[in-house]
């Protein structure tokens, strides 16, 4: 009989890297799902995919959630892991987590809402433009604190990042 698998001396060690992109996964996971769940679900203001019938669009929905869903358990999955590892890095995953918040919602807004043109904000409204800024901007502002919660973590010693 065999106790608790404790981690190896090789497995003891932060890992940074890992641990922010475990994190952004999470966090593009996340933000998909408040604007599934918030925009699409309880405000009602667009589909995934609004170029066609409405069943086509909540068939997009449908896809796009079990996309969320899958990015959300495989990244609790990669998560636990590290933790188990004991290898998880804190600051680098918090940088990671805005990192991927600010990014799906910068991508949505950019490349879904005006090169793709898939969807928009909102519709129904005299103009879209604040729309498009209150969107773009909250990315922009998730974005910017993952990359100063990035270049914080980056200037910390490995002695600190270990003791984080």
């Amino acid at each position: 009989m065999t106790g608790p698998v404790r981690p190896g001396p090789s497995e003891t060690h932060s890992m940074p890297g890992r641990s922010m992109a475990v994190c952004a996964l999470l966090g593009a996971a996340v933000m998909a799902a408040v604007d599934e769940i918030v925009f699409h679900q309880i405000l009602a203001w667009h589909h995934f995919f609004d170029r066609s019938t409405p069943a086509v669009g909540l068939l997009s929905d449908g896809l796009l959630h079990t996309a969320e869903l899958l990015g959300l358990v495989a990244g609790f999955v990669l998560y636990a892991d590290l933790r188990r590892r004991r290898a998880l890095a804190p600051t680098h995953a918090w940088a990671g987590l805005f990192l991927g918040l600010g990014g799906f919602q910068l991508f949505d807004g950019i490349v879904d809402h005006k090169v793709l043109r898939i969807h928009q904000v909102r519709y129904g409204v005299d103009t879209i433009l604040p729309y498009d800024l209150a969107w773009n901007a909250a990315g922009l502002v998730l974005l910017a604190i993952g990359v100063a919660l990035a270049v914080r973590a980056r200037r910390r010693t490995p002695a600190d990042a270990a003791g984080a």
